[in-house]
């Protein structure tokens, strides 16, 4: 998705303003806390911190999961570089070459690293968008069960799509995990992002009969508006595997120590925080989603976590058209950046005229890309696809 950055370059040098709806970086001030605490930092010499993690980092995580009703030891946090090396350890620890893991598509496109660096392979569960990108269906998931897999993989809530899990969902995965001897790993760094009541905070960490299959991705990057800090780390009580992602974290000898000490500042952050983020990104979301209903053609469901969401869109290429977007548009000397469907699938031809909108920008910000967004669309087709408004209807 980073191969459009030297067009985007191109364009603003050209005078053009962009509006960047492509990446998951959001605009909501990381709290001060972080900052407070890095600027209290008074030790002479930076050394290396605990390869497993700073204790007293490890300490407010486990007060946090607390919190979600969820207690865990010490050891069984392991503090990472990031949720992007929680992932990629975990992948390292778990795969052989050729075993396989399931992943619901569309996907994170990270994974795809992580996965291959591990040698393994992985099986797309498909979804689509007239249902929503819902993926929660056992024989779907049973049927791409063979004696290579070793692993289900699951965001939630999800990136792109925004999909999240209800309870009945999250206990029919961890059963399927659990009577299939399999890994459930379970990225859920945007749990806190979930905007409707029912679903409280998600956590797979609630269920304790399959705390040995059980591998929960996290970070401090989404939940705290913080993805500079790096910060992440794995939660597991399977015994063996926290021993081969330690060996990992010892040979890396540490996380960056003053980012776990901003970092579990962070943790001390009240829950009004979270309430303020969580209403801004609910409004942001539902000014994305009217304007994408406005435009003829688009195909899209209202996300109910994260703060992505994935559409379909009336025209033939998505990433052509981003180019066409970057390179030959502008409205007002206005244009607009998505990340296109493509990429966050495994199978090949599939996302094609999808995009990922990552709704990080003020409402009104918002409003005006929709627009942009809109205007591109109708000249896109005219010019490029050569469809006549009277074939638009």
């Amino acid at each position: 998705m980073r191969k459009f950055h030297p067009l985007a370059v191109a364009a603003e040098r050209q005078g053009k303003k962009i509006y960047h709806l492509n990446i998951g970086q959001p605009d909501i001030p990381t709290p001060a806390a972080y900052f407070e605490a890095v600027r209290k930092f008074d030790k002479a010499t930076l050394g290396y911190d605990a390869s497993p993690g700073n204790p007293g980092l490890i300490e407010a995580i486990r007060r946090y999961y607390r919190s979600l009703g969820v207690e865990l030891d010490p050891r069984d946090i392991l503090v990472t570089t990031g949720g992007s090396e929680a992932l990629l350890l975990t992948c390292l620890s778990i795969l052989d070459p050729y075993t396989e893991v399931i992943i619901p598509e569309p996907y994170y496109p990270n994974y795809t690293t992580f996965v291959h660096a591990a040698g393994g392979v992985i099986r797309a569960l498909p979804t689509n968008p007239w249902e929503g990108y819902r993926y929660a269906k056992r024989e779907r998931i049973e049927s791409l069960i063979t004696k290579n897999t070793r692993a289900i993989l699951i965001t939630n809530p999800g990136n792109p799509t925004g999909v999240v899990l209800d309870a009945g969902e999250m206990r029919m995965i961890a059963d399927i995990a659990k009577e299939h001897d399999l890994f459930l790993i379970c990225d859920e760094v945007y749990r806190e992002f979930c905007y409707d009541e029912k679903f409280g905070v998600p956590t797979m960490a609630r269920f304790a009969d399959i705390h040995d299959n059980l591998v929960i991705v996290d970070s401090v990057s989404k939940r705290f508006s913080a993805c500079g800090a790096r910060v992440g780390c794995v939660v597991t009580k399977n015994r063996e595997l926290q021993q081969a992602i330690l060996k990992f974290c010892q040979s890396r000898l540490s996380v960056a120590t003053i980012d776990q000490i901003g970092a579990e500042a962070l943790y001390s952050v009240d829950a009004e925080f979270f309430r303020k983020s969580k209403e801004e990104y609910r409004i942001r979301r539902d000014t994305v989603i009217s304007g994408l209903r406005n435009i003829p053609g688009v195909v899209v469901e209202v996300p109910m976590g994260a703060f992505y969401v994935m559409a379909s869109l009336p025209v033939d290429d998505a990433d052509k058209f981003q180019h066409w977007l970057l390179e030959k548009f502008e409205d007002r000397g206005d244009t607009v950046m998505f990340a296109p469907g493509a990429p966050f699938y495994e199978t090949p031809g599939k996302g094609i005229n999808e995009v990922r909108i990552a709704y990080v920008l003020k409402r009104e910000d918002l409003n005006r890309a929709m627009e942009v967004l809109a205007k591109g669309i109708v000249r896109y087709q005219r010019e490029v696809m050569h469809i006549t408004p009277e074939a638009r209807g």
